[in-house]
Formats: C-alpha cells, sequence, structure tokens
C-alpha cells in the first residue's frame, strides 16, 4: 500500500477504508512515510474532511500507534474532562477535586498553554514543587487513593499525534475538525477512561470562534468518543469574555482555591459545578444531572473539595500551604492599573485581546519550547454590564519584565468595550448548548 496511492485518494474525495488509515498512522508513528508524504495527506484531509467512519479509524489508530493506560484494576469508574482552550480558563483546578470528592475516579491528562490559550500544567507548576510528570504505578498510586491524578501526557501515550500536531502547525491543517477530532480524542481514550466531558469554547478568545465551526467539532468528539467505546458528552460554552477574574498561571490557582472555598460565587463556580456534575452522572453515581449537581454542590459548600485538592497536592509533591497562605506562589515584582478614558457602562471584554496581552506579558509561550512566567497576571476589576467612571480600574497587570509592557498594553486597553448605554442583558449562564 504506497503512500502516494492513499494520499490521491483522499485528495481525490474517495472515502478510505480502515487498513489504508493505518498505513496512514503508522508511517507517522515509525517513520516510514517522509515529512512530505504525510503534510500532503493532513492536506488532502483538511481539504476534503472525513465522514464518522474515517474519523473514528483514524482516531482508534492513533490510540493503537502507542500505549493505553489499563486502569481496570483501579475500583471504580473512570471519567475524565477536556477543554478545546481559552482564556482564564480553569476549571479543570476546580472540577477534577470536585469530582473525585464525589467518588468518581479522574485520570486527567492536560496540555500546556500555546498562544493565548492558558494550559492546565502551567497553572499546576506554579505551585512550588508539584509534579506532573508520573509514572504508570504513581498515576495507579494517586487514582487509587486520592481519586485523581492531574498529570502531562506520556511519550508513550498516542506517539502518532506528536508527529501529526507539529505538522500541522506548519502546513495551515490546524483547523481541520477530523484532525482536531483524532488528536484530542485518540490522547483522552488512551487514559483507559469509560466517559468524558468535552467543554468546547466559542466566542473571541477560542479556537473555533464561530458557533456553527464549534458545534459541528462537538458533535464529531460525541460521534467519534461514543464510536471509541467512551461514552462522551459535549457543552458548548462562551468565551467571548475571559472566565473568572483572573488570567495568569498562580493567579488562576488562587482564584480556583477561592471558589472551592465558595468566596466566588458567579459562572466560573456554575460553569465548574455543572461540569463535575456530567461526570458524576456519567460515571453512574447519580441517576440524573440535578441529583448530581447537589452532590458537587454539597461538596464545594462542605469544603470536601478543597480537602481533595490538598490530598492532589500532597500526592503530587506540591505545597499544601498555598491553600491557606496563597502568598507562597509566583508573585510579579511590578504592577500596573489600566483605568477607564470614559464614563458608561462595560458591554464587552474581548478574551482574545485579554490572552494575547497576559502572553506579551510572559503569561504564555508562542512555541511549545519556550519559557513562561507564572507570576504574570491580568487581574479583571470589572465584569459585563459593570458601570464605570474615568480614572476607575478596569483591570490590573502583574509582571516582572517593563519591557513588555507597551505592546501588552496596546491589546488588553483595546479590550475593554465601553458605551453610554447599558447592555439590554447580560447572560447568567456560559452554556450555549449541550449535546450528547
Amino acid at each position: 500500500m504506497r503512500a502516494i496511492d492513499i494520499i490521491r485518494r483522499k485528495r481525490d474525495g474517495h472515502t478510505l477504508t480502515r487498513a489504508e488509515i493505518a498505513a496512514f498512522v503508522r508511517g507517522a508513528t515509525d517513520g516510514s512515510w517522509a515529512d512530505y508524504q504525510l503534510a500532503a495527506m493532513l492536506m488532502a484531509i483538511c481539504c476534503r474532511g472525513m465522514d464518522a467512519g474515517e474519523r473514528a479509524a483514524l482516531t482508534a489508530e492513533m490510540v493503537n500507534s502507542g500505549q493505553r493506560l489499563d486502569l481496570s484494576d483501579i475500583p471504580g469508574p473512570k471519567v475524565d474532562k477536556h477543554s478545546t482552550g481559552g482564556v482564564g480558563d480553569k476549571t479543570s483546578l476546580i472540577l477534577a477535586p470536585l469530582a473525585a470528592a464525589c467518588g468518581v475516579r479522574v485520570p486527567m491528562a492536560s496540555g500546556r498553554g500555546l498562544g493565548h490559550s492558558g494550559g492546565t500544567l502551567d497553572k499546576l507548576e506554579s505551585i512550588p514543587g508539584f509534579r506532573v510528570n508520573l509514572s504508570v504505578e504513581e498515576i495507579k498510586y494517586a487514582l487509587r487513593t486520592v481519586g485523581a491524578a492531574l498529570i502531562s501526557q506520556t511519550r508513550e501515550v498516542a506517539p502518532a499525534d506528536r508527529v501529526l500536531y507539529a505538522l500541522r502547525d506548519v502546513t495551515g491543517t490546524v483547523e481541520s475538525i477530523p484532525l482536531i477530532t483524532a488528536s484530542i480524542l485518540s490522547k483522552k481514550i488512551a487514559e483507559g477512561i469509560s466517559g468524558l466531558v468535552m467543554d468546547v469554547k466559542t466566542g473571541k478568545g477560542a479556537f473555533m470562534a464561530a458557533r456553527d465551526e464549534a458545534r459541528e467539532l462537538a458533535r464529531a468528539l460525541v460521534e467519534v468518543g461514543n464510536a471509541n467505546g467512551v461514552h462522551t458528552e459535549a457543552v458548548i460554552t462562551d468565551m467571548n469574555a475571559p472566565l473568572g477574574r483572573a488570567v495568569g498561571n498562580a493567579a488562576e490557582v488562587v482564584e480556583s482555591i477561592e471558589v472551592m472555598r465558595g468566596e466566588r460565587p458567579g459562572p466560573l463556580e456554575d460553569l465548574s459545578v455543572h461540569l463535575a456534575a456530567r461526570m458524576v452522572r456519567l460515571a453512574g453515581l447519580a441517576s440524573t444531572l440535578e441529583e448530581a449537581e447537589k452532590k458537587v454542590r454539597a461538596a464545594l459548600s462542605s469544603g470536601r473539595g478543597l480537602e481533595k485538592f490538598r490530598d492532589i497536592l500532597v500526592n503530587q509533591g506540591g505545597d499544601p500551604t498555598v491553600i491557606d497562605n496563597p502568598a507562597r506562589l509566583p508573585r510579579a515584582t511590578h504592577r500596573h492599573i489600566v483605568r477607564a478614558s470614559r464614563r458608561g457602562h462595560v458591554r464587552g471584554i474581548h478574551a482574545g485581546h485579554v490572552g494575547r496581552g497576559s502572553m506579551l506579558l510572559g503569561a504564555g509561550r508562542n512555541r511549545a519550547d519556550e519559557a513562561i512566567d507564572p507570576a504574570v497576571a491580568v487581574l479583571l476589576h470589572v465584569a459585563l454590564g459593570h458601570p464605570v467612571s474615568p480614572g476607575d480600574a478596569l483591570c490590573e497587570l502583574h509582571y516582572n519584565d517593563p519591557s513588555r509592557l507597551a505592546a501588552a498594553l496596546e491589546l488588553i486597553e483595546a479590550a475593554f468595550e465601553i458605551h453610554e448605554e447599558p447592555p439590554g442583558t447580560v447572560p447568567t449562564s456560559l452554556i450555549l448548548e449541550t449535546l450528547g
């Protein structure tokens, strides 16, 4: 089965067989296909698409390209959650301990931030001593004893994806829904989970800015996840404004702790509870979503979720005293207040501008090998609908490198849309649609 023949078939719009898809994935894994052949195949898939059967087969073959974690000896249901990435999205830090406190086993393999989208691993590693690189035995120990393991993906999991992801990034094929679906789900399925909740972001700070595209991706994720034996649900959520008050790694850890303390009610808490409740229901620990939400709310209000987070920190080498003394987390040396220049009401806070501004300050990275500054943060002082007067604080920037401030300010100042008239309505929920 020659590479050129498979490339031509997809180029001409044919449906690939499972054997042809397997040959493509094997070629990426063992190097038998040259990079230019892999790139050509990626472009053919991007332009011609894949039907449901092809997407399921591509995902399964990418899972089979590496190690699949066997968690059959761990009692209890194993369920994970994954987000397509946003600005200030720290829900994983909140919902993982809440779901674990309700009895769900949570093997949560996460990624690092790239571009304006923050990464869960970067947030966790801002906690002194926290280890995300665990061995298989350490992962199993964490699931048995604590109920959750917040980890990085090992090199043995879906190795084909590492090769194809790097090529997608430089060949203009990142946006392909079949390729996105296979990339996300191959790594999740390889965790050995039985259920998955997908948070698909849409809006100005999301990878899928258009809602129709987000819906198409959500449907593909649900179909392919279920076809590969993982009960998958998707929630489409609003990412036009940053999620929560803090954008930046250590600052988002602080805000997550505040939510688990019950000190920050609002959309961030509500979304975290909703996603955790879906995990609880998928795990079979509640018969309805309403019952599951009651269980999660009880774990939140009783403090069991926060104590579970403390257990996770202790087990993975993190400093648990940051829960009681957040000042132990990295702190920046410089502050700058962005102030309103006119009277009016906040009609919008452009999540993409805030995210890119925080990245320019040092909170994110353009390339996977760049270092980040965990102390950098943008702290919002206003929310949608808030009235402001000239001189009122809109947000506060925390940074260490003054040479980065000017470029970041240009974006962050442009993020705030202030009009004389208040917005007609301010959405009370970030959840736009649910699938599965």
